[in-house]
């Protein structure tokens, strides 16, 4: 995944063009101490969405370790802590399609995770049946729909947050969490 560019809103001015001041300038030092802490406060928030989007635990420990490299490298400048939350979103699901969408995904078939082991090696699990059947049925969900009840439920993001995350307007955003609860509703009730 090297190379990611994805869009966001922190993106707006580029570190490399926006000039620093003296007192903002971070030393090697600083930047990793930061970067840590970043990692440190949003890592399962982004782990979790990579997790929903790519439905693969290795496809998501991949998705994490880009999306942090991403920021590292680029150091976005936030105005605050929101703001450097939604573009750890907005590059996380962007990573995360790329993944999705990348051309060894669709040419390559999989060994089925019971023919390695005798057990499913990727599959999640919670420690109540009741969660994991919620978690299996959110997994099945089309991607949009996978997005927008992670972000909204999960996140605990209000839908005008999310829509702007998702470069979408706030009522597609409330009719695609409705189409979402009601594809999961409908999943859930044929367990």
């Amino acid at each position: 995944m090297v190379g990611t560019q994805p869009t966001s809103q922190c993106e707006h001015s580029s570190a490399e063009t926006a000039p620093k001041s003296p007192a903002t300038t971070l030393w090697p030092g600083d930047l990793a101490a930061e970067t840590a802490s970043v990692v440190e406060r949003y890592e399962k928030m982004v782990h979790g969405i990579a997790l929903t989007h790519t439905r693969s635990r290795e496809d998501a420990e991949d998705v994490y370790q880009e999306v942090f490299l991403t920021y590292h490298r680029k150091q976005p400048p936030c105005r605050d802590e929101e703001h450097r939350k939604a573009w750890l979103i907005k590059t996380t699901v962007v990573t995360a399609r790329r993944v999705n969408l990348a051309p060894w995904r669709t040419r390559v078939t999989p060994i089925a995770p019971e023919h390695i082991d005798g057990r499913p090696s990727n599959q999640f699990t919670f420690g109540d049946t009741q969660q994991d059947g919620v978690f299996a049925a959110v997994r099945r969900l089309p991607p949009r729909h996978r997005t927008i009840i992670h972000l909204h439920y999960l996140i605990d993001l209000p839908i005008k947050q999310v829509a702007a995350i998702l470069d979408i307007a706030e009522p597609t955003a409330r009719k695609r969490l409705e189409r979402a609860r009601a594809l999961l509703k409908h999943q859930l009730e044929e367990v």
